[in-house]
């Protein structure tokens, strides 16, 4: 509730980007904004349609619900509604819902007199989708390469697309960006868990400041990156496994098209290798 005092201060016409003093306004705690409306429309025409395929198919487990790509031999050209043809719409409309978002959130940014860090960051994930959807089928060559929209399909798409370059673990961009993914969460449990504990005293105790909460990871690991510090690293790590998430599959079938276990062979064929026994000339 304390928020809705600081709340007046902001909700003042200004900062959008499109559409003026049309859309400059509020639904409850929600900015509407041009790119709220469009957000709304493409988000609802996509759904809308994945229903559509569902009645066409006669599907209605939510799990079995499935919108597959065009089949490879249309290639980057339009498919039938009906085969491929859904998919490419829904690819469009989630583009528009995605890309809307983000720049509702440049014009909430602007209002608040702040950093375009959060469109920015969401902007990487956007990248992620775009990549598998968009970037990497246009490189192979068909719209087929990209991803059903469907639970099941989807994670048979991904076991399929994995085990198609042998085992995608040895993918090295693929460690890097699990690397970074795990390390993200690690880094916000430790800060979540470190403000829950300051804000959270024992009865009868005050709530600790930032000096209390340094102290403790400077006593836990010998340093502290400190409030603000904490939450680039965030911004910086997730924004790095986004990228590199898409770095990985990107590579795959454009730049690399062996097993990726085969992508190691130059480690036994450093020169301080060849002489050893076991080794490639041993």
């Amino acid at each position: 509730m304390a928020m809705l005092s600081f709340e007046r201060k902001y909700r003042v016409p200004g900062g959008t980007l499109i559409g003026g003093d049309l859309f400059d306004f509020w639904v409850g705690p929600f900015f509407v904004g041009f790119f709220g409306v469009t957000t709304i429309f493409f988000a609802a025409l996509g759904t809308i349609l994945i229903f559509y395929g569902a009645v066409l198919q006669g599907v209605w487990n939510p799990w079995l619900i499935s919108i597959p790509a065009p089949n490879l031999e249309y290639g980057l050209g339009a498919a039938p509604l009906e085969k491929g043809g859904l998919w490419q719409i829904i690819t469009i409309c989630a583009h528009g819902a995605f890309i809307s978002w983000a720049l509702r959130e440049v014009e909430i940014a602007r209002k608040l007199g702040m950093g375009l860090h959060v469109p920015i960051a969401f902007g990487f994930a956007i990248l992620a989708y775009t990549t598998l959807v968009v970037i990497r089928p246009v490189l192979m060559g068909a719209w087929g390469y990209g991803f059903p929209y469907g639970i099941w399909s989807h994670l048979d798409w991904v076991s399929n697309t994995g085990y198609t370059y042998g085992n995608f673990h040895y993918n090295p961009a693929h460690m890097l960006a699990v690397s970074l993914f795990f390390t993200t969460c690690l880094a916000l449990a430790l800060h979540g868990s470190l403000i829950l504990s300051a804000v959270n005293p024992e009865k009868g105790e005050s709530v600790r400041s930032p000096d209390h909460e340094d102290t403790f990871f400077r006593d836990f690991i010998g340093y502290s990156i400190g409030p603000l510090g904490i939450h680039r690293l965030g911004l910086l790590l997730a924004i790095n496994a986004a990228f590199w998430s898409a770095v990985c599959i990107v590579i795959s079938g454009t730049v690399w098209f062996d097993a990726w276990v085969a992508w190691w062979d130059w480690y036994i064929e450093l020169p301080w290798w060849v002489d050893l026994e076991g080794g490639v000339n041993g």
